[in-house]
């Protein structure tokens, strides 16, 4: 029987060579945004990466880059509150939204971010795909719902990227995707194939090197 949403195979050589030598330059900071009228250029590939705080973002990306601090992990959940743009070569944006499902982010604040994702959203067109992170401990959540309708509703292909999967046991890590995989099967805008990763022993580094790299 074939599962909805399977594990995204291992890259063939060509693709993975293609996401080595696009992530070999590293990627450069370029900007922290607040406001639409701040959004750089829509004029490359451009894919977003979103997840609940804690959710090991900042630490994909790093790892994505081989840059141990590119992406700055906070120590207070939800406290940075900006789009962050990286560039890679050329060619690609690597953007990092900020976390989401904190408590203790005044309502004032939360109300701005989630006017400025929408807004984001709706409006980049240069946008290929986001990349929406569960945690392989947890699985998908009500706040992970959210996000996943929003972007439903703006009409932006996600793909859901496990984290952390290295510290969970086979059987919790194996009822994580099929809990994920009945979560996904409520959205339309999912891509159909999941990616599992680990920052820390590299496991999925590759395919979503490739995956992006080989992006059209």
């Amino acid at each position: 029987m074939t599962l909805p949403f399977p594990v995204t195979d291992a890259p063939d050589p060509a693709a993975e060579e293609a996401g080595r030598r696009l992530f070999a330059t590293g990627g450069e900071f370029l900007k922290g945004v607040v406001a639409m009228d701040g959004m750089p250029p829509a004029d490359r590939i451009e894919v977003c990466f979103a997840g609940r705080s804690n959710v090991g973002k900042s630490t994909l990306i790093n790892a994505l880059t081989g840059r141990k601090a590119l992406a700055r992990a906070s120590n207070t959940p939800g406290r940075t509150q900006e789009i962050n743009f990286f560039t890679l070569a050329d060619s690609h944006y690597l953007v990092d939204l900020p976390g989401y499902g904190f408590a203790n982010a005044p309502v004032a604040v939360v109300a701005k971010w989630q006017a400025l994702l929408k807004a984001y959203l709706a409006g980049r067109p240069s946008l290929r795909r986001a990349f929406v992170l569960i945690d392989a401990r947890h699985g998908v959540k009500e706040v992970d719902e959210q996000i996943m309708s929003l972007l439903d509703a703006s009409a932006v292909t996600f793909q859901t990227v496990l984290t952390k999967a290295d510290k969970v046991k086979d059987a919790d890590r194996d009822a994580a995707l099929d809990q994920t995989r009945r979560a996904l099967a409520r959205h339309p805008a999912a891509y159909p194939e999941l990616i599992v990763t680990s920052s820390e022993k590299g496991w999925g580094i590759p395919t979503l090197r490739a995956t992006i790299a080989t992006m059209e």
